[in-house]
């Protein structure tokens, strides 16, 4: 083959399998081959390891599109420098989609045997080592945001303890808690889980957090009128494909009183004698389209009740089987942990812990809260 036939192999080798997606024209266009890493190993590779590298890209970063800048031929080798560009949108390598746009600039090396087939290659430098870096870089500035605005200390109230758990994954979602006081001494609780993850789940989540609290400190004093007025403002500034589901409760201490509506999240649990049953609410989650209304609720909780709240990293946390923790599990464990009387918060996450198993890499953050009134 000449340099100009092995300089069109590389063209149709971009052209044809990384941006139509013809795959199999990798059994065409490679042989094995070796491959030298840019931390300096090598490889032996097949098309096999081509279709799949491309396939499980072309998954992550559905609109990937890639340009050639220029090339160089000498013998039986191509220098090719390449632009790859595409939007995060699926996982890739155990990078969690960031839904951001992406720039990967990169010269690559074919070395081509007589009969036109690829046999060995290079790359410049690791080109996904450094979009890592990056997204581990954005992930230090969105754990960054979302600890800055969890509650730094619990409310106190007489004759209720008031707890709350809080676990990050590594992967920053959206998840978030508040306590927001209201006239007359009562407590707002607010729990909830923005879509996404990274930067853009932690931006939306705190502006939920701030709406939020500016709407039930300023007139809307029952728990659906103050989700109304909040989707109306988030629907507004969080981008399209967003999202954020929110449960908020408002208690009276003094009367027990707990007032609640839902705006699809998980729904918390009441623990009553032996029983622990849901805090049924209907709504839509906050964002998604405007005059949206929110059923509201209430119940009455006397000595010995409680209520837990929850996002959905404890119930969606799975095993090394790969079984799921659950709602039913977790209504079963709040049933017995009724009878027996032992601590709420801390016993979950050690069944949770002896659940998973030693090693378990957690998938989602996990938050929890209790309101429990005093036994008397």
């Amino acid at each position: 083959m000449s340099e100009d036939e092995n300089k069109a192999i590389f063209r149709r080798y971009v052209e044809e399998v990384v941006n139509q997606g013809n795959l199999e024209l990798a059994d065409e266009i490679f042989d094995r081959y070796l491959a030298h890493q840019p931390d300096g190993s090598v490889r032996e590779r097949d098309p096999g390891d081509v279709k799949r590298f491309l396939g499980e890209f072309h998954a992550a970063f559905p609109d990937f599109h890639a340009t050639i800048e220029d090339q160089i031929a000498e013998g039986d080798r191509v220098m090719t420098r390449y632009t790859w560009r595409g939007t995060h949108g699926g996982e890739f390598r155990g990078i969690a989609p960031t839904g951001g746009g992406q720039e990967i600039n990169g010269i690559g090396i074919f070395r081509f045997s007589p009969e036109g087939k690829v046999v060995e290659s290079w790359d410049s430098y690791d080109q996904f080592s450094l979009m890592r870096q990056r997204y581990e870089q954005e992930l230090r500035v969105a754990r960054g945001i979302q600890q800055a605005l969890l509650p730094k200390d619990l409310p106190e109230l007489d004759g209720w303890e008031v707890t709350a758990y809080y676990r990050p994954a590594h992967e920053v979602g959206g998840d978030f808690y508040d306590f927001i006081e209201l006239d007359d001494g009562r407590l707002g609780v607010v729990v909830g889980d923005a879509t996404g993850h990274g930067v853009p789940a932690a931006l939306v989540m705190a502006n939920t957090q701030s709406v939020l609290r500016t709407v039930a400190q300023s007139g809307a004093s029952a728990p659906g009128q103050a989700l109304a007025a909040a989707n109306e403002v988030l629907h507004t500034y969080i981008p399209p494909n967003m999202f954020v589901t929110c449960f908020y409760a408002i208690l009276d201490p003094k009367s027990g009183l707990l007032s609640y509506a839902n705006a699809g999240q998980n729904l918390p649990y009441c623990r009553r004698e032996d029983a622990a049953s849901e805090l049924e609410a209907r709504g839509m989650p906050l964002g998604l389209m405007p005059g949206m209304s929110y059923e509201e609720k209430e119940v009455v909780l006397g000595p010995g009740e409680g209520v837990l709240f929850y996002t959905d990293g404890l119930v969606e946390a799975h095993n090394p089987r790969g079984e799921m923790f659950g709602t039913p599990r977790l209504r079963g464990l709040l049933r017995d942990l009724s009878e027996n009387g032992r601590s709420l918060s801390a016993t979950l996450m050690e069944e949770l812990e002896s659940f998973t198993g030693e090693g378990w890499e957690q998938e989602d953050d996990i938050a929890l809260l209790t309101l429990e009134c005093f036994a008397t």
